[in-house]
């Protein structure tokens, strides 16, 4: 089978494939994680917001998931954030008189707390193991305690629960990693451009080489398509239109902002869920950082390149800054992230409304497309499609091997738990300090002593990267001897996350890590120069978008950067 799409689901589902000993290839444009999958909250969760949606199959599916990951599947990779749900008075409170108030304070954490609670009941009684602690009530005191910034003007007490973060791109890498070790052929910079037919029937896709231009048929029992906000366009590739129509599928496209701070303008030991007018708000800590997010707006623009705008990011310190007693301001920022999430097309026309289900259509014999859902619950997705192709290619009356990704650990997983209480000792038989090995540890699991090994054999390799301290030379070669990584800007914006954690956004990084790739892949001075230059003008378009009063604006700007890059 061919997958195309290198997110979080094709990855996914190739690993589940190769898992069942089917034959199994992917094929992504651009780089692993490239699109949705490297932009999301980081966040693995059931929805708590799902809940009051009646969503309660989707949150149970998710809270099964998420126990899976950070129990056994990942649990290097996933660990738990708490994360407060304020409790305020009433703010007509001196119109309406103590008695009203109580009553409101007394409904406002009942009901807050029986979706809290009922969140815990559904981690608790699935399959998947908890691997998150249970919430608590917390009075007003204990609230500012732990969330010292908060307002306390209207505050009242908050309730503490858990959920699970990740770092999105690196967890899609480990997965295609994993699925590599199973015998898939996992290739990036290979884009589909056409299917392949013979009658009614697809039998496999024309790729296109992006790195030197060819191409070269690659055929295929079944041709799965995982593309996420260009479900749509896979009717294209079969050279009709109108392309939606010929799948029988629709997605739109949302789009959803993050802005990064450092740890310094929030006072906290937990991070926030906030109600807005249409939506939720989330600050999440972030090692040294905070994440606020997000925006949940239609885009309808560059789908490769969506672009945060002015107006994004008055957006998002306006509502944090509803909470905060200090406001957090437009210096504190030290990165902006925009992604598209894909939404089953429905009924309602906001966004914010639409289904974070999934849906697996098979418009035409030899192809099947999966789209819609969350990132939490990517497995279940991934073995719905690829059950749907074992059905196809089986035997008559034959049943085919069933999915055994819930027993699967990612690379890395395994010795993890034991390196990680063991890391003192670790760190000083390496010679490096203990919050050096957790960094790298909570990125490589115990894949970390491969790290370390380079290191060991290029003492050079241990030095801190300029600009971005938290990171060693050595991840950077790893990230181009194992992670798969071509190009600067898959280093520094997915196999680390230079690009949206510091202010420079990796623009005093990007020489010493060209020079660095350059040793691994034999680049010339013209291609290293070359790599630098493009990765600037990048920069510099995303920082000229976000200054951009609109959509339409912000997306022009962001085009001008890439007309630039195919000048050079």
């Amino acid at each position: 089978m061919l997958i195309i799409g290198g997110g979080v689901t094709g990855v996914g589902a190739a690993l589940d494939a190769a898992a069942r000993g089917l034959s199994v290839a992917l094929v992504e444009s651009r780089d692993l994680a490239a699109g949705t999958s490297s932009r999301s909250s980081k966040l693995i969760h059931g929805g708590l917001r799902y809940l009051e949606q009646l969503e309660f199959g989707l949150v149970h599916e998710a809270l099964r998931e998420r126990g899976l990951l950070a129990t056994s599947l990942a649990p290097h990779l996933v660990r738990p954030v708490p994360i407060l749900v304020p409790l305020t008075s009433d703010v007509g409170r001196g119109a309406v008189g103590p008695v009203l108030e109580l009553a409101h304070r007394t409904w406002q954490r009942a009901y807050l707390g029986a979706g809290v609670a009922l969140y815990d009941v559904f981690a608790g009684l699935v399959g998947g193991g908890r691997g998150m602690p249970r919430h608590r009530h917390l009075t007003r005191g204990s609230a500012r305690r732990i969330f010292p910034s908060l307002r306390d003007d209207n505050l009242t007490g908050a309730i503490r629960y858990f959920d699970g973060q990740v770092d999105d791109a690196r967890y899609v890498t480990t997965m295609a990693r994993t699925a590599a070790s199973l015998g898939a052929a996992v290739v990036t910079s290979a884009r589909a451009v056409s299917l392949i037919r013979a009658a009614r029937e697809v039998t496999g896709a024309r790729i296109r080489d992006v790195e030197s231009g060819d191409e070269f048929e690659v055929s295929a029992r079944t041709v799965v398509a995982a593309t996420g906000v260009w479900s749509d366009d896979i009717g294209g590739l079969l050279g009709e239109t109108p392309a939606p129509t010929r799948t029988g599928l629709h997605v739109r496209a949302s789009k959803g902002v993050h802005l990064v701070v450092p740890r310094s303008a929030i006072t906290g030991d937990a991070g926030l869920i906030l109600r807005t007018a249409t939506s939720v708000l989330f600050v999440l800590p972030w090692g040294g950082h905070w994440i606020i997010g997000t925006t949940d707006t239609d885009w309808t623009l560059d789908r490769e390149h969506p672009s945060a705008s002015a107006r994004d990011i008055t957006y998002l310190l306006d509502q944090v800054n509803l909470w905060l007693d200090r406001p957090v301001t437009a210096a504190d920022i030290e990165g902006v992230y925009a992604g598209l999430r894909p939404l089953l097309f429905g009924e309602d026309e906001d966004t914010s409304a639409l289904s974070r289900e999934h849906a697996v259509v098979e418009p035409m014999l030899g192809l099947m497309i999966v789209a819609g859902g969350k990132y939490t619950t990517y497995r279940v997705m991934a073995a719905d499609v690829i059950d749907r192709v074992v059905r196809r290619v089986a035997s008559p009356g034959a049943t085919g091997p069933e999915s055994v990704t819930d027993k699967l650990p990612l690379l890395g997983a395994d010795g993890f738990a034991g390196m990680w209480t063991n890391r003192a000792d670790i760190a000083r038989r390496r010679g490096i300090t203990t919050g050096r090995l957790e960094h790298l540890l909570e990125r490589y699991g115990s894949l970390t002593t491969e790290v370390l090994d380079l290191v060991d054999s290029d003492p050079s390799l241990g030095r801190a990267l300029a600009g971005a301290p938290e990171y060693m030379a050595a991840e950077v070669v790893y990230s181009c001897t194992a992670e798969g990584a071509l190009h600067l800007e898959d280093v520094l914006t997915r196999r680390t996350r230079i690009s949206i954690e510091t202010t420079h956004r990796g623009t005093e990084t990007a020489a010493e890590v060209a020079a660095l790739m350059a040793g691994v892949f034999g680049w010339d001075d013209a291609t290293r120069d070359r790599e630098v230059a493009g990765y600037l003008a990048l920069i510099d378009a995303e920082r000229e978008s976000q200054r951009m009063p609109d959509d339409q604006s912000a997306d022009a700007a962001r085009r001008r950067a890439d007309l630039q890059d195919a000048a050079r």
